[in-house]
């Protein structure tokens, strides 16, 4: 049965009251849902994708929803409650940020940058400080100590990770959530549809920018993504 649907992805219950199946769709969505298309094998890409992600996070004792891979549109995750925020790390200046604070793009931070949006899509997921997210009950200090400390682990796994690929991790977001004994556990996916991605030699964005921004097929970007993790 279907229980969610999302911009990117449905969460279907299954027979195990604990587990639920996340299917990928197609649909491309930017600028909090006023650029949308269908763009076919996008659902598969970032399926495979996030698999391997989770699998690699997994191995390195990071705490994920994520059970076993399905078909290649699904995987079967933990049940878990989304925390509502979003939670986002920078190591290169891209995106809202160069336009919020009128800095140019690509210049490597000395340290990542930790960020906090409120998960709301009719607000448009504004920004928020540890005060706001307390006063709010959308977490506790020590929820996001605990946050903060996971996200940056995170960070310099990926980092390493895409390196090896010749690809410069750039900026992502991450969702949590708890799982059915409390526990936060990282959930949602880790895609180019949720990582910004340039190529190290050459800075071609191979990450959702490509859609968002007109910049080349997303699916070849994509594919290129898939390929290297492939062959690493």
């Amino acid at each position: 049965m279907l229980l969610y649907e999302g911009k990117a992805k449905q969460v279907y219950s299954t027979e195990n009251e604990n587990e639920f199946i996340v299917y990928f769709k197609d649909d491309a969505t930017a600028f909090n849902g006023e650029k949308k298309a269908t763009i076919s094998s996008k659902g598969i890409l970032n399926n495979k994708i996030s698999t391997i992600m989770f699998e690699m996070l997994h191995d390195n004792q990071i705490n994920t929803h994520f059970v076993k891979s399905l078909s290649d549109r699904e995987m079967l995750v933990k049940k878990v409650e989304i925390l509502p925020l979003e939670v986002i790390i920078r190591n290169i200046t891209a995106g809202s940020f160069c336009k919020r604070y009128g800095i140019e793009e690509g210049l490597v931070l000395d340290e990542p940058i930790f960020e906090l949006s409120y998960k709301n899509d009719e607000y448009g997921d504004p920004m928020l400080n540890e005060d706001h997210a307390v006063a709010m009950k959308l977490a506790t200090r020590g929820e996001i100590a605990f946050l903060k400390d996971q996200t940056l682990k995170i960070n310099e796994l990926m980092k390493e990770f895409f390196l090896k690929m010749n690809l410069k991790l750039v900026d992502f977001k991450l969702e949590f959530g708890k799982d059915v004994d409390g526990n936060i556990i990282l959930a949602d996916e880790i895609s180019p549809d949720t990582c910004r991605l340039w190529d190290v030699h050459t800075n071609e964005k191979l990450d959702k920018d490509r859609f968002r921004r007109d910049l080349g097929d997303l699916v070849q970007g994509y594919e290129e993504v898939l390929a290297r993790m492939n062959c690493k």
